[in-house]
């Protein structure tokens, strides 16, 4: 059925045109942001980790890409009908810091915390979920949150756009007019012309080799894939539930098992784990060409944006200077061409190179061709493989009541340099295998030790004997700074067993 004949028809014109002003902008329906941040972070290492993935960290700032993503479609609330909390769909480990970074930019959202990755069919698919429970019907606004967009408003117009096909029961996809033949993203073929600079979808394809990519790009037919997609939740949940049955009834098992913890929703775990691993494009874009019932329609986003899904496209995406080169952070170049170095701490110089790409780390250093940075992914699993903790996570390690720093460690001692932000504190916990002797650098602590309760000003330590109960708090308005020594036999990150946590992690 063509999306023609449907429009004309005015068959899926469901709604009541109660909240429609045609001269206002806005949405019949509300529109509902889904920011899809569930990566596992290789593609930009060593910045981005398992336990730290891209969409958190600061590569283009100010802010992270999820920051940065999260403000992008705030600006869509002045288009809504009614005001819908974005909804962020991230993994049970970033849970924290996910909420943290929408809580430094003041953003109120609710939150899908995935057990495992499904990848982002089943992503979206409980979204649509979580959003019909609160709403009669939306217009879910669907994007990853490592994305790079200029200009905000062109995106937002070209969104309002998207939603109007999308009212009347169209899966919108957002396409980018490609500027050069890339095998690093998927593609649309155009179909008939629709209105408003809107084509009909006749196919996707996933990322091709060179060959066909130099065809696509020649022929003009093709738009790359942005992976942004706009559509109703009732449309996409019947659109699955045709194509893809399994994921349908395995997501709706998890949804309907699931529970709330505050502005978070947690599905159910043992469904979760049934649930098909698949992708949007691959589990229904694919495959509307064979159903009757769902109409495909492509919107230009006119701005200049990337899937900044490699550090030769972090390169591309910043300002350069005469040479071609992009530092961030202490770069010295001298002679280099076409080169991007970015310093977390330590100083960086590149002399006499040419088209490479150096990150320093406190614990790791890429160096790179920017030509064959797409194989950085390969390195990350042979250093998992290996079970190097640089796979995982940083030195610097987050935590939802602040963040430790492992500054020194040898065979029997570790010293950690830990924040604890104000009014936060940690699980109440012991160590079967190590001591510790905390010395407070700035703030206030409230230490329990076994049976007593005290505090401890700056400069001043204590001892927390192997076995012994013990928590650290901040009852402050600034951060707490303390410097931990552990000694003792084992110092890993699993000696330690929690009776009593704000966060849910008990033992």
């Amino acid at each position: 059925m063509s999306f023609q004949d449907e429009a004309s028809e005015g068959a899926i014109l469901e709604v009541s045109n109660r909240d429609a002003d045609p001269t206002s902008g806005l949405a019949i329906l509300p529109l509902c942001p889904v920011i899809l941040a569930g990566g596992s972070g290789t593609r930009l290492w060593p910045i981005s980790r398992k336990q730290f993935p891209q969409q958190l960290a600061d590569v283009m700032g100010p802010g992270s890409l999820l920051q940065m993503t999260i403000q992008r479609v705030a600006g869509l609330s002045r288009h809504r009908a009614a005001e819908v909390a974005p909804i962020v769909v991230c993994g049970d480990e970033h849970r924290f810091m996910t909420a943290q970074q929408l809580e430094e930019i003041g953003v109120g959202a609710r939150l899908i915390i995935e057990p495992e990755s499904r990848n982002t069919a089943p992503a979206l698919s409980l979204a649509a979920m979580l959003a019909q429970s609160g709403e009669a019907d939306c217009v879910l606004v669907v994007m990853p949150a490592d994305h790079l967009i200029r200009d905000s408003a062109a995106f937002q117009r070209a969104v309002l756009r998207a939603a109007r096909f999308a009212e009347r029961g169209a899966l919108v996809s957002l396409g980018v007019l490609p500027t050069r033949a890339d095998t690093g993203f998927g593609y649309v073929k155009l179909g008939e012309a629709i209105e408003d600079g809107a084509y009909g979808i006749e196919r996707f394809i996933e990322k091709p080799e060179i060959d066909a990519a130099t065809e696509y790009f020649a022929s003009g037919a093709y738009w790359w894939n942005s992976g942004i997609f706009v559509v109703r939740a009732s449309v996409w949940l019947d659109t699955l539930q045709r194509l893809q049955p399994a994921i349908y009834e395995s997501c709706k098992a998890a949804f309907d098992g699931g529970c709330a913890d505050g502005a978070c929703f947690l599905p159910e775990r043992q469904a979760f784990a049934t649930v098909p691993d698949d992708s949007i494009d691959y589990a229904v874009m694919e495959h509307l060409w064979r159903d009757a019932g769902a109409t495909g329609v492509v919107v230009p986003l006119e701005t200049p944006w990337s899937d900044l899904g490699s550090w030769n496209a972090i390169w591309d995406a910043h300002d350069k200077d005469e040479d071609g080169n992009v530092a961030k952070g202490r770069v010295v170049f001298e002679g280099a061409m076409s080169c991007y170095a970015q310093s977390e701490g330590r100083l960086v110089a590149c002399v006499g190179v040419t088209n490479i790409a150096v990150i320093e780390t406190a614990d790791a250093v890429l160096v790179a061709d920017r030509s064959r940075v797409q194989e950085v992914k390969s390195v990350v699993g042979r250093i998992a493989e290996q079970h190097s903790p640089e796979a995982e996570s940083h030195r610097k390690v987050y935590r939802p009541w602040g963040s430790y720093d492992s500054i020194d460690k040898g065979s029997r001692f570790q010293v950690k340099r830990i924040i604890v932000r104000p009014g936060a504190r940690l699980s109440l916990q012991l160590h079967h295998h190590r001591a510790e002797h905390w010395t407070v650098v700035s703030g206030t602590a409230i230490v329990t030790r076994g049976e007593e309760s005290f505090m401890l000003g700056e400069n001043e330590s204590t001892y927390i004997p192997l076995g012994v109960k013990h928590r650290l708090e901040n009852p402050g308005k600034v951060p707490l700074e303390i410097i931990e020594v552990q000694s003792g036999s084992y110092l890993g990150e699993d000696d330690i067993v929690r009776f009593d946590d704000t966060y849910g992690r008990v033992s």
